[in-house]
């Protein structure tokens, strides 16, 4: 029920969808008969044109992203790695079965990761989960296109756990971790966009799993940037990813599905031999 009512929601709540949705309303209203309904319609459609102005002009996008994708920064890889997580969603199962090739979006960093990894570390175990998040069904799994697009790649795939049930990152982590099996004590990478990586990694935490966050794909450019851009489809589009995940930050930590409500890196540990200074 969860999964279900968070689709419908946040297709209404989509920034494009709830411009449209709003400029639609506005409109409407201007062919009322009375004035106080007009004048609001006018208001309405006005908002929404500046709205439509601030995103083809300025990096909202970008200034609303970046401080998901600055959360953790990519780690010092350590000698030894038990195991390597790698989150679904770089993937277009749909249209792999209708043009009868692996087919990547614009996340597919994930499926380059695994392979570096995998190449880096040859003794690690990998698990790729991703079943299908789609309201309308499974039929098409993630985890079958990424095994073509690995084979494709000549990465030999006997070495990957592919996980084919899990719908959203809670059940991701659930199944994963059900699926390895893994040990206190173990190293375990784990591979989302940066922008997912807050939100995946406080889930991780949640169901008992400490993770070595290792982000990719990312969407802004660190340092700063000129004001006017002039990019609505690529602003809209970055603004879209990070406002579900501030939701998304919002709505699993109220579930009790991550273990803060915006997750930090740990701590680095203390020196040998010095206390830990408990602040009053």
């Amino acid at each position: 029920m969860t999964f279900i009512l968070s689709k419908i929601l946040w297709g209404l709540v989509q920034p494009g969808n709830l411009l449209a949705l709003l400029l639609a309303f506005g409109a409407a209203l201007l062919f009322s008969r009375r004035e106080s309904r007009r004048r609001t319609g006018r208001r309405i459609v006005a908002a929404v044109a500046l709205g439509f102005l601030a995103l083809t002009t300025l990096p909202v996008g970008t200034w609303v992203i970046r401080p998901l994708e600055e959360r953790f920064p990519k780690p010092a890889l350590p000698k030894h790695v038990d195991g390597i997580i790698v989150l679904g969603g770089a993937l277009n199962p749909p249209l792999a079965a209708e043009r009868d090739e692996p087919s990547v979006n614009e996340a597919a960093e994930r499926v380059l990761a695994t392979a570096e990894l995998g190449l880096r570390y040859p003794n690690a175990r990998i698990v790729f989960t991703g079943g299908s998040g789609s309201l309308w069904g499974g039929r098409y799994r993630e985890g079958e296109v990424m095994r073509a697009a690995l084979d494709q790649v000549g990465f030999d795939t006997g070495r990957v756990l592919f996980e084919n049930e899990s719908r959203n990152t809670w059940e991701n982590a659930l199944f994963s971790r059900d699926l390895a099996g893994p040990k206190p004590g173990d190293t375990w990478i784990l591979v989302t966009s940066a922008w997912h990586m807050p939100r995946s990694v406080g889930i991780f935490r949640r169901v008992g799993w400490e993770v070595l966050p290792y982000p990719v794909d990312y969407r802004s450019r660190p340092g700063p940037k000129p004001y006017l851009i002039f990019e609505l489809d690529g602003n809209l589009d970055k603004l879209s990813w990070a406002v579900r995940e501030w939701i998304g930050l919002v709505a699993y930590r109220l579930m009790d599905r991550s273990d803060a409500l915006f997750p930090a890196p740990n701590p680095p540990p203390a020196p040998a031999g010095m206390a830990a200074v408990r602040l009053p």
